[in-house]
């Protein structure tokens, strides 16, 4: 149902993901998420983007599991970024999510503000069955 693409005659990935993917079945179009305590709605992690990021995977984890679906199923992700100096550390709290082999396709850009002044915000498409 994925396929990964992989071509020489475009650069490597700089980080956990892949060039392309190919997939075939129902296609979960998920939200961008911020860091909101899913309970309470309150921000969490304020000024720390690894906070945040982990919160907006578990928040993304949960929906995909709404969905019938797993991390294993995501196709493409955008992130999008209060500081692209930050583009390490989210690095490192997203691969815990996504294999490097199987990740899915992303884009990542610098934006000037988020939605309550977070830091990070992912979306993502997932494809299942």
């Amino acid at each position: 149902m994925k396929n990964i693409i992989r071509s020489a005659a475009a650069p490597a990935p700089v980080g956990p993901y892949n060039q392309a993917i190919v997939a075939q079945g129902q296609m979960v179009f998920v939200a961008g998420q911020i860091a909101l305590d899913p309970q309470t709605g309150a921000l969490v992690g304020e000024g720390d983007v690894a906070v945040q990021a982990e919160r907006v995977m578990q928040s993304l984890k949960g929906i995909l599991a709404a969905a019938g679906a797993t991390f294993e199923d995501v196709v493409k992700t955008t992130v999008f970024l209060k500081d692209m100096n930050d583009f390490a550390t989210v690095n490192r709290v997203y691969a815990h999510y996504f294999d490097d082999a199987t990740a899915p396709a992303r884009a990542c850009v610098e934006v000037s503000r988020l939605p309550k002044d977070v830091l990070v915000e992912i979306d993502c498409i997932a494809v299942i069955g």
